[in-house]
């Protein structure tokens, strides 16, 4: 009989799994002892690495004074205020203001919700129409799930939330047509700077600006998913800054905790900021049981400290030239395809002989965690704490087995 608990991702009747019990900057180890290489960062989000004792203490001092409380009016917390003060800091955009929730997931549904929302105050009701690419990942939720644009993570879960419908990733041509058609209901578009969970793919030269463009032409707001890209991973704080691009919402996850806690949130910049702030009798009806839970909120307090003490936005660039550089040495020689990636996410493209899912489980057995995308694809994303030595080792492991 299976395990009673249900994994996440995985088949339903698969019964062994690989237990990690520890972890120390981009290292962990298995129950068997096994050391590996996180080449992940787990899920793309452990930027400050693992076995940060300095985010541990931080978050026993506050669930010593008090683990959780509602942030519902009319209640808030410390930690919660002091760290929407620092986001606003190094925020995407000026003037924004933070709205927190345990997930990425909930921090798309909660963008779609309030660009709508957003629109209605601002007197245009009708503009509902949301817009995303095909390949984007955005979440698990319902919202996230109906703008999801990876055709076997929605397959057999609809019917999904009207009014949300996706282009081809890069076709900026197919998008203004569309937008034309729907000038006056269009909402917003969504879009992860760089798309990740599909393989990591950058956007063309000028895309983001393109969609900036676009949705000033059509009154829509501009939502960039940077649950991945944010906190340093590109070698700025956000996407948003890597490329220059201003958008109006921003969602956030993973990294600003680097995952020591769950949280996620949103950026609301001065355009749907207005539109909510408008009428003084509005009221706010959205939010989640743990919006700016006191413990997380600490994580992530000690988690952007660290980013910031140990240059680690200034580092991902230097990781992922490293990486890059070894994995185009691969290219040049034949072993794998071609690489692709920006900052300190990348990617090994394989051979149509080649299958990403064996060569993962393979460099598993050897001591180094990658993720496989389809079959012609790994992933890398390594905490920014990993040493080169460590870089080294996981594209000399590629070279072994994609060579062998």
């Amino acid at each position: 009989m299976p395990r009673p608990f249900l994994h996440p991702y995985a088949k339903p009747t698969r019964e062994s799994f690989i237990t990690i019990v520890r972890g120390d900057g981009a290292l962990v180890w298995d129950a068997d002892g096994n050391e590996l290489v996180d080449g992940m960062a787990s899920l793309w989000y452990c930027t400050a690495g693992h076995g940060r004792a300095e985010i541990a203490d931080a978050v026993y001092a506050q669930m010593r004074q008090i683990a959780a409380y509602s942030c519902f009016d009319p209640f808030t917390n410390e930690p919660a205020e002091r760290l929407a003060e620092e986001l606003h800091q190094i925020a995407p955009m000026a003037d924004s203001r933070v709205f927190f929730c345990s997930s990425g997931s909930e921090a798309i549904d909660s963008a779609m919700k309030l660009a709508r929302l957003a629109h209605v105050q601002a007197g245009q009701p009708q503009r509902k129409l949301i817009i995303s690419r095909s390949r984007g990942y955005h979440g698990v939720a319902y919202g996230g799930t109906s703008a999801q644009g990876i055709a076997p993570n929605r397959e057999n879960f609809g019917p999904f939330v009207a009014d949300v419908v996706q282009v081809p990733a890069d076709d900026i041509e197919a998008l203004a047509t569309l937008m034309a058609e729907h000038s006056s209901t269009v909402a917003a578009i969504i879009t992860e700077p760089v798309q990740g969970a599909a393989g990591i793919y950058p956007p063309p030269e000028n895309y983001l600006a393109g969609l900036r463009k676009l949705c000033d032409q059509h009154g829509a707001y501009l939502v960039f998913d940077e649950v991945i890209t944010g906190f340093g991973r590109l070698g700025s704080w956000f996407a948003a800054h890597h490329y220059g691009v201003r958008p109006d919402i921003v969602t956030f996850a993973k990294a600003v905790t680097s995952g020591y806690q769950p949280l996620g949130g949103v950026f609301l910049g001065p355009g749907p900021c207005a539109a909510l702030e408008s009428d003084p009798d509005f009221f706010l009806r959205h939010g989640f049981t743990y919006s700016g839970h006191p413990a997380a909120c600490a994580a992530g307090l000690a988690n952007l400290s660290i980013i910031e003490r140990e240059g680690l936005v200034e580092r991902a660039k230097h990781v992922g030239l490293r990486i890059h550089h070894g994995l185009q040495a691969l290219a040049d020689d034949g072993v794998i395809d071609h690489t692709r990636g920006e900052g300190a996410m990348r990617a090994a493209v394989l051979r149509p002989d080649q299958n990403a899912m064996s060569i993962r489980d393979e460099m598993l057995r050897r001591g180094v965690i990658c993720r496989a995308i389809n079959t012609d694809t790994l992933t890398f994303c390594p905490p920014l704490v990993i040493t080169d030595a460590q870089i080294d080792r996981i594209v000399d492991t590629v070279a072994a087995v994609a060579g062998g």
